[in-house]
């Protein structure tokens, strides 16, 4: 329930979204997220790694949801103004984040990245993973 619930609020907040080549739903990138993960509290939170970052959603619809699918779920929100490197740090904190920013930049790097996102990724791993 835990996870059908998590990738319904997915659906609806991405709704209308497209990926970088502004043809595939954004959906199908939390959708493949979620099934590089295993347990049902990381693949809640790959369902909801984006929502808060690149949807009008706000922390009261993740109310319902346990509070450790909260705390992953914000410390994988990107912050207006905040270095990604103090991001990848505050990301590399929480186990549950780090296994899901792993399986999330593992597939972008899977869908035609530039080189400067190769680039920006292979910093990151090296961070999360350190």
């Amino acid at each position: 329930r835990l996870v059908l619930s998590a990738e319904a609020l997915a659906r609806e907040m991405h709704n209308g979204q497209f990926r970088r080549d502004g043809k595939t739903p954004y959906i199908t990138h939390p959708e493949a997220v979620a099934a590089a993960v295993t347990g049902a509290h990381p693949k809640a939170v790959a369902w909801l790694h984006d929502v808060l970052e690149d949807t009008n959603a706000t922390l009261a619809h993740l109310g319902t949801f346990p509070p450790e699918i909260r705390v992953a779920v914000m410390a994988l929100t990107k912050r207006p103004g905040e270095a990604y490197i103090d991001y990848l740090q505050r990301v590399k904190l929480c186990p549950l984040a780090r296994v899901v920013k792993i399986a999330d930049i593992a597939h972008n790097l899977a869908c035609n990245p530039t080189k400067a996102q190769v680039e920006k990724y292979r910093k990151a791993l090296t961070v999360l993973r350190g």
